[in-house]
């Protein structure tokens, strides 16, 4: 394996600057193997254990993210507009690349995948995949068996014609009702645009699953936790990638 300098190894694998990585060494914060080095430009094995503040480096190859994502925030590595989604993270996420799987529209909340790995995410979103994803909706209206059909044959919309689909009505009365969505496409507000169709304006949606990646209720709004290597090689079987 090839060496690679000390300062930018830490620089790359934390939220440093090379100047802050550089004064990091310096102070003796920093251990390679247990042992401490000063030198910033000394050239090291990265598959050595480093640590910082007796904290071990990530391994910036892979990351998986789940994220539960709040209302309000784009999808997106960065906008000069409005806040994104990559707010809520460190910006070392975004220093390698930790890119969000798709995207949510800024008022829908819910699971949303972030990872490094470029061939995942792309398997992830091909439709020729079949990916499923899992919504609650909160709409206004009584949903009832039509809409459930509706689903079901695939709903036309003025720029394609949705797939078939699974509509399960949870609650409805006049004023409102609650639904879980189940679809194996993810094309831009189509959960919304699909229950508008019907005549249902869409109050609240959330995203409960991704393929086989859940989103678990102790996981607060804003708050992400790595996947666990269970995870990731069931998101790596589901699209064929072991």
């Amino acid at each position: 394996m090839s060496m690679e300098r000390l300062d930018k190894l830490l620089s790359d694998r934390t939220d440093l600057s090379r100047v802050e990585a550089k004064k990091a060494i310096r102070a003796g914060r920093v251990q390679v193997a247990g042992r401490v080095l000063r030198t910033p430009d000394i050239r090291v094995n990265p598959a050595l254990r480093i640590t910082l503040d007796n904290k071990a480096l990530r391994d910036s190859s892979a990351l998986y993210i789940l994220l539960n994502k709040p209302t309000g925030l784009l999808t997106a590595a960065r906008d000069s507009r409005a806040p994104t989604v990559m707010n809520l993270l460190p910006p070392y996420f975004v220093k390698i690349k930790c890119m969000p799987v798709g995207r949510l529209d800024k008022d829908t909340s819910g699971l949303l995948l972030l990872m490094t790995d470029g061939e995942l995410a792309h398997r992830l979103l091909s439709p020729k995949r079949g990916i499923e994803k899992v919504y609650e909706a909160q709409v206004a209206g009584q949903l009832d068996a039509e809409d459930v059909q509706a689903f079901q044959e695939g709903i036309a919309l003025s720029d394609f014609t949705a797939q078939p689909s699974q509509l399960r009505i949870l609650q409805a009365d006049a004023e409102a009702s609650t639904a879980q969505v189940s679809l194996m496409e993810g094309k831009h507000r189509q959960v919304r645009r699909m229950l508008g169709s019907r005549g249902h304006e869409v109050l609240s949606l959330k995203r409960l699953k991704f393929g086989p990646i859940v989103l678990e209720d102790p996981l607060p709004p804003g708050a992400y936790r790595e996947l666990t290597d269970d995870e990731v090689q069931a998101l790596k079987e589901a699209v064929n990638l072991v």
